[in-house]
Parts: C-alpha cells; sequence; structure tokens
C-alpha cells in the first residue's frame, strides 16, 4: 500500500444572493465579518456558503479529499488539522482510516476535546482517507463498507426559501411537480407560526405529502410537545431538534409525549453522543450528519440506530458536495436507511464545483459508479480554495 505523504486544509467560500434558509427578517443584519443571528434561534450564520476542505496525498501520488464545516471561525478547523492532526496522519496507511480516526480522537479525549471544531476537522480527515483508500484500489467506498444496498436514496426537499407563506406553499408546490412527495420547513423562517406554515403547506401539497418540522433546539419539553401537538393533525411526518441538544431527558420526554416521530442527531459526533439519546428512547429517526462525523463514526451510528430500530435519515447542509458524496457513499451500504435530506438551494447552485456522479431528481438521488467518494473537485473549486 501506498501510505500519506502530505496533509492539507484548505477554506472553500462561495458567495450567496441571499443566506441559508432565505432571507433576512428584521433585526438579522449582518456584521462587518458577514454573521447575523436569526432571531427565532438565535442561532449564528454567515452571508455566504462557507466549508473547509482537506487534500491527502500518497506516496504514490493518489489524492483523496475531504470536507466539514466552516460555516463560522473555520480557521479554527485548518489550526487543527495544520497544527496537530496532520502529522499524525503523515505515515499512515489510508485502509486503515477508522484505525487512524481513533486515534486521533484518543489524542485529545482526556482533554475534553470530544466534540466542536476538533471532531469536525477529524471528519474531513477521515473522509479524505476513505477517499484515498478506494482509489488506491479503484473501488469505491460504499464497496469498502461492504456493498451497495439500493440502487436510489429516497431524498425530502430540506427548505423552501421564500419571503411569504404564500410563496413558501407555491414553491413546494413546484419540487411537486418535479416528482417530490416528501418536505421539511425550518421554524426560524416561518414567519406565520409552525401550525400556519403546516397547514398552508398540507393545503398545497396534499394528503399524501409528507411533511416535517425544524424546530432548531429551542423549546422547553413542555412547550415542544404542546407545539407538535397542535401540528399533528395536520399530518407531521417528524419534528426535527425539538429541545436544546444538551437536554438529553428533555428530548427523550418530548419523545414519549407525542404520537410524531421524533428526529435528531444533526450535531453529533460520535456514537457516545448518540448511545446517550437510544439508551433513553428519545429518537425514532436518528439524522447523522457526515461534516461532523466522518465516514467511520457515521457509519458506527447509523448501524447502531438500525440495531434498535430507530429509522436512518442522513442530514446534509452545507458544502461543495464533497461531504455529501460521502454521505451518499456510507448511505447506499446502510441497512435501515429510508431517506436522505436535499438542500436544494445549496446541491443545485454549487454543483459545477465537483465533478459529475451525483444527481438528485425525481424524489431521489442516484450516484455513479466510481473510485473513493466518486467524485472530485472541479478547477472552479479549486480555484476558490484559500
Amino acid at each position: 500500500m501506498s501510505r500519506v505523504a502530505k496533509v492539507e486544509s484548505f477554506i472553500l467560500t462561495v458567495p450567496r444572493d441571499e443566506p441559508y434558509l432565505g432571507g433576512l427578517r428584521p433585526g438579522e443584519e449582518p456584521n462587518a465579518k458577514g454573521y447575523f443571528v436569526r432571531k427565532k434561534n438565535k442561532t449564528v450564520y454567515p452571508v455566504m456558503d462557507r466549508s473547509v476542505l482537506v487534500r491527502v496525498e500518497t506516496e504514490s501520488g493518489v489524492v483523496g479529499w475531504g470536507e466539514t464545516y466552516g460555516i463560522v471561525a473555520p480557521k479554527a478547523t485548518t489550526a487543527i488539522i495544520d497544527d496537530l492532526l496532520a502529522d499524525f496522519v503523515v505515515g499512515r496507511e489510508p485502509s486503515d482510516a477508522s484505525t487512524v480516526h481513533d486515534d486521533l480522537y484518543n489524542l485529545m479525549r482526556v482533554r475534553g476535546y470530544t466534540g466542536g471544531f476538533y471532531l469536525d476537522a477529524l471528519a474531513a480527515v477521515d473522509i479524505a482517507l476513505w477517499d484515498a483508500a478506494g482509489r488506491l484500489v479503484g473501488k469505491s467506498v460504499y464497496e469498502l463498507l461492504g456493498g451497495c444496498l439500493r440502487d436510489e436514496i429516497p431524498a425530502y426537499v430540506s427548505g423552501l426559501p421564500k419571503p411569504t407563506l404564500t410563496e413558501r406553499a407555491e414553491f413546494a408546490r413546484e419540487w411537486q411537480g418535479r416528482g417530490f412527495d416528501s418536505f421539511k420547513f425550518a421554524a426560524p423562517v416561518a414567519d406565520d407560526g409552525v401550525v400556519a406554515e403546516i397547514s398552508a403547506l398540507r393545503e398545497a401539497l396534499g394528503s399524501d405529502a409528507r411533511i416535517a418540522a425544524d424546530l432548531h433546539w429551542v423549546h422547553t419539553p413542555d412547550e415542544a410537545i404542546d407545539t407538535i401537538r397542535q401540528m399533528e393533525p395536520h399530518g407531521l411526518w417528524f419534528a426535527e431538534a425539538p429541545v436544546a441538544t444538551e437536554d438529553v431527558q428533555g428530548l427523550a420526554q418530548v419523545a414519549q409525549g407525542v404520537d410524531t416521530p421524533i428526529g435528531a442527531g444533526e450535531e453529533w459526533r460520535t456514537t457516545y453522543e448518540a448511545k446517550l439519546r437510544f439508551d433513553v428512547n428519545a429518537v425514532s429517526i436518528v439524522q447523522p450528519e457526515m461534516g461532523h462525523t466522518g465516514i467511520t463514526q457515521f457509519t458506527r451510528i447509523a448501524r447502531m440506530a438500525h440495531e434498535r430500530g430507530i429509522q436512518i435519515i442522513p442530514h446534509a447542509t452545507i458544502g461543495s458536495g464533497v461531504f455529501l458524496a460521502a454521505s451518499l457513499q456510507a448511505s447506499v451500504a446502510l441497512e435501515g436507511l429510508v431517506g436522505h435530506e436535499f438542500q436544494h438551494s445549496i446541491f443545485e447552485r454549487n454543483h459545477g464545483l465537483i465533478t459529475e456522479g451525483i444527481e438528485c431528481s425525481e424524489g431521489a438521488y442516484r450516484i455513479a459508479d466510481g473510485p473513493g467518494l466518486g467524485v472530485e473537485p472541479t478547477e472552479e473549486l479549486i480555484s476558490k480554495l484559500a
């Protein structure tokens, strides 16, 4: 095998006409760095798309790419990669990606770095190693994970970034006309309230469409239960992130207090975090996010969920498409997978940043055969790296 010779990190910035989730609401003016706070979930966002990419090169010249979050303070993530992780990856075999992941995790666990920027950095390195491992032997990542279990992955339309409820309902109908039957709206931009939002969407989309609500971690358990119950008469598919991520018992209280399935997990990075929620029956749907987990932890979390009868619907938001490709490669190899998020406002606009290999149409993702992740950065993407 060919060992790792070089590890490099880069920041990718792609301007947007309007921010993620839709236009700015009153009081959401960006600061000098382009950051603003969504009033309804008190969360900071940038006005652009931004992620961190990792390039791993082996002694034989084979290159693997990884990607993680860089939404805010991306230099924190690149500093961890460049100053710490890279030197412990050089000389290792890409085929040992999971072992390398665990070794890098162990470097800082006793200091409490078991999440956040540290594991985001680790996720990008992990994805790049899996990509390189596949390219070295001419196999796709899903083949390395045991083989392809499905030809396509059901996709749900995530986000309806229009300024009014009437426009959001019409926008959803347009996607329905393109063959999609599953949707999720974001509560922070449901300006008329979540009950009005789901009511209008149900009227527009009909009784057969699936409609989920992303509650963005803002409620107490009692508030979440009341809010979800108010939406249930309109046919709520699932409710995502109803309470603060730290409130494990509160999440379980919500799950046991409503009829609607509860989804969570995009912010989790390891099986340790997942197990805390699984052990108290806090979720019916797990939503691992490749940009936080990397392929190693993504598959471990998903397999743990499947063993417990929990549905798997991966989350996928920002990025050039590299970590989306990793998510889809892992997803086609998973038992228990029932769908995958489709962030159309990012995927369709940034599609030219990676080579062809991912399609999302008529309600489903399809991926092409190819070594590693099956895609790689285009010259356009590389020209934007800093």
